[in-house]
């Protein structure tokens, strides 16, 4: 049975892969961090799609047979023509945040909160609209190096969550629109307090993914993770270990050798 493929730009994404993990156990998954180029959410959207591309034709070389944009930037601006470019099923973490977010809520109020290119891009705005919410985004950018420097439940996060929620309408949901923000959740539930429910996408993509790939369960007992990184490995498991640890093997990647996979 065939690998299903994950990447973000960093290791973000792995909380999408501990979902994922949970889900299918027994499942093989790639795991591409693209560390050298971290981070995309201040990147022209572009050179965004033109990375997330390189990699999608990389992780369907090495056998992917679905792929997974553990990315909010990426998905807001590569995922459609992602989906033009392959045939392999493939799938973003907006729809799965937006319909989390639209179960959650009870008044129809709902926020988000993401990175600059997640939240310039209004995809998370305009399907939450289109779903009848009313919507209010704040982009907060040095939230991803709170989590990255294992500050996420610190007073320096307070004070900064404080800063970018201070003055946040009355919405009953949050989506967390940024795949390193569920690590935030205990902080954020503090400064937010009990009447804001907290939402991200992880679990939701990971049972669609489930319910059409379903799990090895005639495999070994766990599947194998192959992580593939762009940019420093020992920097990589170091920052992963705020997170939550890597499981399985850490193989460096140059850049150049991402140029060279073909689209399919």
């Amino acid at each position: 049975m065939k690998a299903i493929g994950v990447f973000d730009s960093g290791v973000g994404g792995l909380t999408v892969l501990k979902a994922l993990r949970r889900a299918m156990p027994h499942r093989d998954f790639l795991y591409l961090g693209d560390t050298a180029r971290v981070p995309y959410g201040r990147k022209p959207a572009a050179m965004v799609r033109e990375f997330a591309r390189e990699i999608t034709a990389f992780l369907a070389e090495r056998g992917a047979e679905a792929v997974i944009v553990a990315c909010n930037t990426a998905t807001a601006v590569a995922l459609a023509d992602l989906k033009r470019e392959f045939s392999l099923p493939i799938w973003g973490v907006i729809e799965p945040g937006v319909e989390a977010a639209v179960r959650a809520t009870v008044s129809g109020y709902v926020g988000v909160i993401g990175t600059k290119g997640t939240i310039r891009s209004g995809a998370y705005q305009e399907r939450l609209e289109a779903r009848g919410m009313r919507v209010w985004a704040q982009a907060c950018p040095l939230f991803v190096h709170l989590v990255e420097e294992d500050l996420a439940d610190s007073p320096e996060a307070e004070v900064v969550a404080k800063y970018y929620l201070g003055d946040r309408p009355e919405i009953d949901t949050l989506i967390l629109g940024c795949t390193h923000y569920p690590v935030l959740a205990p902080m954020l539930g503090r400064v937010l307090g009990p009447g804001v429910r907290l939402v991200e996408s992880a679990s939701v993509a990971a049972e669609s993914v489930r319910l059409m790939f379903g799990d090895d369960e005639a495999g070994t007992a766990s599947g194998r993770i192959t992580h593939f990184v762009t940019g420093d490995p020992i920097a990589y498991e170091h920052t992963a270990a705020v997170i939550g640890g890597v499981d399985g093997e850490i193989v460096a990647l140059p850049v150049s050798d991402l140029r060279l996979a073909p689209v399919q």
